[in-house]
Protein backbone atom coordinates (compact mmCIF):
# COMPACT_ATOMS: atom_id res chain seq x y z
CA UNK A 1 0.00 0.00 0.00
CA UNK A 2 1.03 4.04 -0.86
CA UNK A 3 2.18 5.59 2.30
CA UNK A 4 -0.78 8.29 1.81
CA UNK A 5 1.42 11.32 3.20
CA UNK A 6 -1.78 13.96 2.52
CA UNK A 7 -4.07 12.13 4.24
CA UNK A 8 -2.04 13.66 7.57
CA UNK A 9 0.00 15.98 6.07
CA UNK A 10 -2.42 18.28 3.76
CA UNK A 11 0.73 21.12 3.74
CA UNK A 12 2.92 18.69 2.14
CA UNK A 13 4.12 19.80 -1.36
CA UNK A 14 6.90 17.34 -2.25
CA UNK A 15 7.89 13.47 -1.50
CA UNK A 16 10.63 11.64 -2.26
CA UNK A 17 9.09 7.96 -3.71
CA UNK A 18 10.51 4.81 -5.12
CA UNK A 19 8.44 2.95 -8.15
CA UNK A 20 6.77 0.22 -6.71
CA UNK A 21 4.72 -1.18 -10.05
CA UNK A 22 4.16 0.62 -13.57
CA UNK A 23 1.45 -0.33 -15.87
CA UNK A 24 2.48 -0.01 -19.42
CA UNK A 25 -0.85 -0.34 -21.12
CA UNK A 26 -2.40 3.01 -19.08
CA UNK A 27 0.95 4.90 -19.11
CA UNK A 28 0.79 4.67 -14.95
CA UNK A 29 3.59 3.88 -11.97
CA UNK A 30 2.27 2.89 -8.29
CA UNK A 31 4.51 4.60 -5.64
CA UNK A 32 5.21 3.71 -2.11
CA UNK A 33 4.33 7.08 -0.94
CA UNK A 34 2.59 10.15 -2.19
CA UNK A 35 1.50 13.32 -1.86
CA UNK A 36 -0.86 13.62 -4.29
CA UNK A 37 -4.69 13.12 -3.72
CA UNK A 38 -6.57 10.29 -5.56
CA UNK A 39 -9.96 12.42 -5.84
CA UNK A 40 -12.98 11.58 -4.34
CA UNK A 41 -15.84 13.04 -2.11
CA UNK A 42 -16.27 15.69 -4.78
CA UNK A 43 -12.64 16.61 -4.61
CA UNK A 44 -10.70 16.29 -8.33
CA UNK A 45 -7.45 14.32 -8.40
CA UNK A 46 -4.11 16.52 -7.89
CA UNK A 47 -1.65 17.26 -10.77
CA UNK A 48 1.77 17.65 -11.03
CA UNK A 49 4.78 16.78 -11.56
CA UNK A 50 7.28 13.40 -10.96
CA UNK A 51 10.92 14.57 -11.30
CA UNK A 52 14.25 11.65 -12.27
CA UNK A 53 17.29 14.43 -11.80
CA UNK A 54 16.47 16.60 -14.14
CA UNK A 55 13.41 14.82 -15.79
CA UNK A 56 10.50 15.96 -15.95
CA UNK A 57 7.40 13.67 -16.20
CA UNK A 58 3.81 15.77 -15.66
CA UNK A 59 1.04 14.08 -13.66
CA UNK A 60 -2.37 14.01 -15.29
CA UNK A 61 -4.24 11.98 -13.43
CA UNK A 62 -4.07 10.34 -10.22
CA UNK A 63 -6.31 7.47 -8.76
CA UNK A 64 -6.51 5.00 -5.98
CA UNK A 65 -7.14 1.24 -5.75
CA UNK A 66 -6.40 -1.60 -3.16
CA UNK A 67 -3.04 -1.55 -4.20
CA UNK A 68 -2.32 1.98 -3.85
CA UNK A 69 -1.97 5.42 -5.60
CA UNK A 70 -1.55 5.21 -9.19
CA UNK A 71 -0.13 8.00 -10.72
CA UNK A 72 -0.96 8.84 -14.50
CA UNK A 73 2.19 9.90 -16.76
CA UNK A 74 3.24 12.20 -19.58
CA UNK A 75 6.39 10.70 -21.33
CA UNK A 76 8.53 7.73 -20.66
CA UNK A 77 7.54 5.45 -18.15
CA UNK A 78 10.45 4.98 -15.47
CA UNK A 79 11.10 1.12 -14.23
CA UNK A 80 10.47 -0.35 -10.81
CA UNK A 81 12.40 0.31 -8.20
CA UNK A 82 13.44 3.80 -9.48
CA UNK A 83 13.87 6.85 -7.08
CA UNK A 84 12.54 10.21 -7.78
CA UNK A 85 10.49 13.16 -6.17
CA UNK A 86 7.19 14.23 -6.57
CA UNK A 87 5.96 18.19 -6.74
CA UNK A 88 2.36 19.02 -6.85
CA UNK A 89 0.65 22.01 -8.28
CA UNK A 90 0.54 23.78 -5.07
CA UNK A 91 -2.08 26.81 -6.18
CA UNK A 92 -3.96 24.84 -7.43
CA UNK A 93 -4.57 22.05 -4.68
CA UNK A 94 -4.32 25.37 -1.94
CA UNK A 95 -7.28 26.50 -3.75
CA UNK A 96 -9.26 23.49 -3.70
CA UNK A 97 -7.97 22.55 -0.15
CA UNK A 98 -9.94 26.46 0.65
CA UNK A 99 -13.04 25.11 -1.47
CA UNK A 100 -13.37 21.80 0.28
CA UNK A 101 -13.13 23.07 3.66
CA UNK A 102 -15.57 25.92 2.51
CA UNK A 103 -18.47 23.05 1.57
CA UNK A 104 -18.01 21.40 4.80
CA UNK A 105 -18.63 24.86 6.70
CA UNK A 106 -21.81 25.64 4.55
CA UNK A 107 -22.37 21.68 5.40
CA UNK A 108 -22.72 22.66 8.88
CA UNK A 109 -24.31 25.90 8.60
CA UNK A 110 -27.49 24.27 6.35
CA UNK A 111 -27.34 21.75 9.09
CA UNK A 112 -28.11 24.19 12.10
CA UNK A 113 -30.36 26.20 10.46
CA UNK A 114 -32.51 22.95 8.93
CA UNK A 115 -31.14 20.28 10.05
CA UNK A 116 -30.93 18.36 6.32
CA UNK A 117 -27.90 15.99 5.02
CA UNK A 118 -26.34 16.74 1.64
CA UNK A 119 -27.44 14.57 -0.93
CA UNK A 120 -24.41 15.13 -3.90
CA UNK A 121 -21.54 17.69 -4.62
CA UNK A 122 -18.56 18.63 -6.50
CA UNK A 123 -15.82 21.25 -6.78
CA UNK A 124 -13.28 22.71 -8.75
CA UNK A 125 -10.45 24.92 -7.54
CA UNK A 126 -12.44 28.09 -6.19
CA UNK A 127 -16.15 27.06 -6.46
CA UNK A 128 -18.78 24.64 -4.97
CA UNK A 129 -21.59 22.65 -5.72
CA UNK A 130 -23.82 21.27 -2.62
CA UNK A 131 -27.32 19.65 -3.30
CA UNK A 132 -29.46 19.41 0.07
CA UNK A 133 -33.17 18.50 0.21
CA UNK A 134 -34.56 21.48 1.23
CA UNK A 135 -38.68 21.55 0.61
CA UNK A 136 -38.99 23.98 2.97
CA UNK A 137 -36.33 26.63 1.33
CA UNK A 138 -37.55 30.47 0.96
CA UNK A 139 -35.40 32.05 -1.82
CA UNK A 140 -35.51 34.96 1.22
CA UNK A 141 -32.90 32.92 3.32
CA UNK A 142 -30.16 33.03 0.43
CA UNK A 143 -28.24 36.54 2.18
CA UNK A 144 -28.97 35.06 5.67
CA UNK A 145 -27.05 31.85 4.58
CA UNK A 146 -24.28 33.88 2.82
CA UNK A 147 -23.88 35.80 5.90
CA UNK A 148 -23.61 33.15 8.37
CA UNK A 149 -20.97 31.06 6.38
CA UNK A 150 -19.12 33.98 5.75
CA UNK A 151 -19.11 34.89 9.45
CA UNK A 152 -18.29 31.34 10.38
CA UNK A 153 -15.26 31.31 8.49
CA UNK A 154 -14.02 34.89 9.77
CA UNK A 155 -14.38 32.94 13.06
CA UNK A 156 -10.77 31.31 12.40
CA UNK A 157 -12.53 27.69 13.41
CA UNK A 158 -9.80 25.08 13.72
CA UNK A 159 -9.92 22.38 11.30
CA UNK A 160 -8.95 18.83 12.82
CA UNK A 161 -8.26 15.49 11.42
CA UNK A 162 -8.25 12.23 13.54
CA UNK A 163 -9.33 8.53 12.77
CA UNK A 164 -11.83 6.51 13.87
CA UNK A 165 -11.75 2.46 13.79
CA UNK A 166 -14.56 1.89 11.89
CA UNK A 167 -16.98 -0.04 14.57
CA UNK A 168 -16.74 3.18 16.64
CA UNK A 169 -17.38 5.18 13.61
CA UNK A 170 -20.60 3.02 12.61
CA UNK A 171 -21.76 3.92 16.65
CA UNK A 172 -22.06 7.88 15.43
CA UNK A 173 -24.37 8.35 12.87
CA UNK A 174 -23.54 12.16 12.66
CA UNK A 175 -20.35 11.29 11.00
CA UNK A 176 -22.06 10.60 8.16
CA UNK A 177 -23.52 14.46 6.71
CA UNK A 178 -24.58 12.53 2.90
CA UNK A 179 -27.80 11.36 3.22
CA UNK A 180 -26.68 7.66 2.24
CA UNK A 181 -23.68 6.63 3.08
CA UNK A 182 -20.50 6.62 1.31
CA UNK A 183 -17.84 4.90 3.13
CA UNK A 184 -16.63 1.30 1.33
CA UNK A 185 -17.86 -1.68 2.67
CA UNK A 186 -13.85 -2.94 3.55
CA UNK A 187 -13.08 0.22 5.26
CA UNK A 188 -11.18 -0.28 8.42
CA UNK A 189 -9.97 2.91 9.70
CA UNK A 190 -12.54 6.60 8.86
CA UNK A 191 -11.17 9.39 8.71
CA UNK A 192 -12.76 12.40 10.38
CA UNK A 193 -12.85 16.36 9.27
CA UNK A 194 -13.59 18.67 12.32
CA UNK A 195 -14.67 22.33 12.01
CA UNK A 196 -14.59 22.32 15.64
CA UNK A 197 -18.01 23.42 16.47
CA UNK A 198 -19.88 23.80 13.16
CA UNK A 199 -19.09 20.50 11.42
CA UNK A 200 -17.77 17.06 12.09
CA UNK A 201 -17.85 14.44 9.45
CA UNK A 202 -16.11 11.47 7.95
CA UNK A 203 -14.52 12.93 4.29
CA UNK A 204 -11.19 11.66 3.13
CA UNK A 205 -10.24 15.03 1.26
CA UNK A 206 -7.43 17.82 2.34
CA UNK A 207 -8.36 20.29 4.35
CA UNK A 208 -6.95 24.42 5.17
CA UNK A 209 -6.19 23.89 9.14
CA UNK A 210 -8.54 27.08 10.03
CA UNK A 211 -11.62 28.36 8.40
CA UNK A 212 -9.94 32.09 8.52
CA UNK A 213 -7.71 30.19 5.26
CA UNK A 214 -10.67 29.74 3.52
CA UNK A 215 -10.90 33.53 2.71
CA UNK A 216 -15.06 34.77 1.93
CA UNK A 217 -17.50 33.50 -0.18
CA UNK A 218 -20.16 34.27 -2.28
CA UNK A 219 -23.56 32.09 -3.10
CA UNK A 220 -23.97 32.85 -6.69
CA UNK A 221 -27.18 30.88 -6.97
CA UNK A 222 -29.44 28.61 -5.05
CA UNK A 223 -32.00 26.55 -7.61
CA UNK A 224 -34.72 24.31 -7.04
CA UNK A 225 -33.86 20.73 -8.61
CA UNK A 226 -37.38 19.44 -8.13
CA UNK A 227 -39.35 17.42 -5.18
CA UNK A 228 -37.89 19.77 -2.51
CA UNK A 229 -34.22 19.74 -3.64
CA UNK A 230 -32.08 22.49 -3.64
CA UNK A 231 -28.60 23.19 -5.32
CA UNK A 232 -26.37 25.57 -4.00
CA UNK A 233 -23.39 27.22 -5.44
CA UNK A 234 -20.89 29.40 -4.50
CA UNK A 235 -17.56 30.89 -5.34
CA UNK A 236 -13.87 32.00 -3.40
CA UNK A 237 -13.67 35.48 -3.17
CA UNK A 238 -9.78 36.48 -4.32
Amino acid sequence: MTDKIYSTEAYARSMGARVVRTDVDDNRVLLDRTVFYPGGGGQPHDVGDLWIGDDRLPVVRVTADRDGVWHWLEGSLPAAGTSLRGELDWERRYRLMRTHTAMHAMCGVIWHRYAVPVTGGNMDAGEGRLDFELPEWNSDDKPAVEAELNAQLRAQLPVEVSFLPRAEADQDPSLIRTKVSLLPAGLTEVRVIDIVGLDRQADGGTHVDSTGEVGSISLATVKSKGRGFRRFRFTLNE
